[in-house]
């Protein structure tokens, strides 16, 4: 049960600095004169009135109006008999006289449509079994840690067959998703679609219910014992936290008391013509608020591992995908969202402040600076950011024809130029699999031997390089056709052996990089780099070190990349130490589905300068492959 709001309450709202405002805001069990009922509190400081309606009042706005508390656009009521399961919405009179419905911005649950009514929902009880887990993820250093991360949409990872609609519960998700990840070698799963939306479409980034678990898979508590049994099973979770945006929709924030109470009014400020939605106000104190409170919620009572920030760009820029003159600048003259920088600053300061070990992770596509440099050093506090450059001219390099790649030779090193300029996530997440752009595998060129080969050199080469990892759900085993939302991956494909090839090196990679320091714990730190053989654009053949960093111990590995379907034989490769040196991963091998073309397993050096290094060894490099070299004693 929940107090009512105070005076403390309202001034720390008004001031935007009620951090746990979903403690006293939306619909909360209480008891008032020995009655059972449900407190309801909403911002809409522009309306003449305010109701709660739902079926307990038969929609009737005169039975249950709201009172204003005092001058802080807040409204707040007790309805005595509505308790776990009510639907409801705020009956909202504007300014001009216009009546409207409108869900609850802090509701806890919703309706899908077409009601999209909110639900009381009780959030208490839950009993986690996730202490050790977040123990330890309080003292990681995530820089120093293996992350690969499962990009999922669980609305289509899998469908159910006879099930209308035909989504997997949590439930079933936790017995199905959690062992397939864990055995697949990932970290952390991102979730993708969990925010309450309207339109299944969407993928989830048209968010309605910004506290509310999508009810398309289940409860609020079933998504946190979801949670918890990833925990137990020592996997992290993310989620996509989209604060650069909001719908239309009628029954959601735009125009929420009949004025643009979230958004900005003018829509060269408020409104993304790209997308069709409104941009929130982020000069507003209690838009501001509204935001970092349900970004603390979902770390609260769901205990999330990390957020992932949607357009980041989007948000820093006022110029942002608009002509000359759609566009006000900022006081300073100039095109930065100084109020959006300071609410990811703040966002970012209060956020790890309150859960160490968290994730913040900035989908941000410019060469803002500083967005992972601390927020005390003048940053903008992330943990990492998406490696977009890295992705763009990555996969630019193996769309090419392989007779092409020697004049394409600085797509693939051109990276190493800025790639600790930040604290890096490579990704190739579902924005590069939909809209005509092709499934991983599918951008490939050649015939299909060639095209699995070039995936599996490019899984080779995204493994290998400084950055954390990211995969879009289906690319592990090269799905065909592109995602959509409307279906269920492609699983029949595992049944051929090419796929589950493809599939075991994802795997196997995984693995070598979470029990490598030299692959995980220097990525953001350039100590940790050496070129080996940078400039043989000629035979598209490129060669470097990855080194293990104090404070970690490791062996140096040895990364060899073939970008022909040429075998390169007698491959003379500068290494640091002499001895033998293990094969520990080859792309080429017959298990992925490879030529298995001169398979080697240990290779001696000889005591003879190349490439800068005083040892070199022989290698017979396969076709279109990657080659993974540890040294040994012996």
């Amino acid at each position: 049960m929940h107090a009512r709001l105070t005076e403390f309450d309202l001034h720390l709202f008004n001031e935007g600095k009620h951090y746990a405002l979903y403690h006293k805001f939306g619909a909360h069990l209480a008891s008032e004169g020995g009655q059972s009922g449900t407190r309801f509190a909403v911002w809409a400081p522009n309306a003449t009135s305010v109701s709660v309606v739902g079926p307990f009042n038969a929609w009737d706005g005169r039975a249950n109006p709201m009172r204003p508390c005092q001058s802080s656009g807040v409204w707040e009521l007790f309805v005595a008999d509505v308790g776990v399961g009510n639907e409801y919405k705020y009956e909202i009179k504007s300014r001009n006289g216009a009546l409207f419905l409108k869900a609850d911005p802090v509701g806890f649950a919703m309706q899908l449509r077409p009601g999209n009514c909110s639900v009381v929902s009780d959030l208490s009880g839950y009993e986690w079994s996730d202490d050790a887990w977040l123990q330890r993820r309080a003292a990681c250093n995530p820089l120093r840690t293996p992350i690969s991360i499962y990009e999922l949409h669980l609305g289509s990872w899998q469908h159910v067959a006879g099930r209308s609609p035909p989504f997997l519960t949590w439930a079933e998700a936790a017995e199905r998703v959690i062992p397939y990840v864990l055995e697949q070698g990932f970290t952390h799963i991102e979730l993708i679609g969990v925010a309450e939306h309207p339109l299944d479409a969407s993928w989830g980034y048209q968010v309605v219910g910004y506290f509310a678990p999508t009810s398309r898979h289940g409860s609020p508590q079933d998504f946190m014992c979801f949670v918890d049994r990833c925990h137990q099973a020592g996997l992290g979770v993310l989620l996509d936290w989209v604060p650069a945006h909001f719908p239309k929709d009628a029954h959601g924030l735009a125009e929420f008391d009949g004025t643009a109470l979230y958004e900005h009014a003018d829509p060269r400020q408020g409104e993304h013509r790209d997308w069709g939605t409104h941009i929130f106000n982020y000069g507003r104190h209690e838009v501001r608020n509204f935001l970092i409170a349900n970004a603390l919620y979902w770390l609260d009572y769901y205990h999330l591992d990390g957020l992932r920030v949607d357009a980041v760009a989007s948000m820093l820029y006022l110029d942002y995908s608009r002509e000359a003159g759609d566009w006000l600048p900022n006081r300073n003259g100039g095109r930065e969202n100084l109020e959006a920088i300071e609410f990811l600053r703040e966002f970012n300061t209060v956020a790890h402040g309150q859960y160490p070990g968290l994730l913040t992770i900035a989908e941000e596509s410019t060469a803002f600076p500083g967005v992972t440099t601390p927020v005390h050093a003048g940053g903008l506090g992330f943990n990492f950011k998406w490696n977009m450059g890295w992705m763009n001219d990555t996969l630019r390099y193996f769309a090419k024809d392989p007779v092409h790649r020697s004049f394409e030779h600085g797509l693939i090193t051109f990276s190493f130029m800025y790639a600790w300029s930040e604290n890096f996530i490579l990704p190739i997440s579902h924005d590069e699999v939909v809209h005509g752009k092709r499934s991983l595998l599918d951008k490939m060129p050649g015939d299909q031997w060639q095209q699995r080969a070039n995936y599996r050199l490019f899984v080779g080469f995204m493994m290998a390089h400084p950055g954390k990892k990211l995969l879009f759900m289906g690319q592990e085993w090269g799905q065909w056709a592109e995602w959509s939302e409307a279906r269920s991956l492609d699983w029949h494909l595992l049944a051929e052996a090419n796929h589950r090839g493809l599939q075991r090196l994802v795997r196997d990679l995984n693995r070598i990089c979470l029990h490598r320091a030299s692959l995980h714990g220097s990525d953001a730190d350039r100590n940790g780099f050496r070129w080996i053989d940078l400039h043989n654009s000629a035979e598209s053949l490129f060669a470097f070190l990855r080194l293990a960093t104090a404070p970690d111990a490791g062996e140096p590995l040895v990364c060899l990349f073939n970008g022909t379907p040429i075998p390169r034989n007698d491959y003379w490769v500068g290494v640091p130490r002499a001895g033998r040196y293990t094969v520990i991963m080859d792309t080429d091998a017959e298990i992925y589905g490879g030529s298995g073309y001169r398979s080697q397993t240990d290779l001696y050096t000889v005591e003879r300068p190349c490439h800068g290094l005083p040892f070199a060894l022989r290698v017979q490099m396969p076709p279109l492959a990657a080659l993974l070299l540890e040294p040994h004693d012996g």
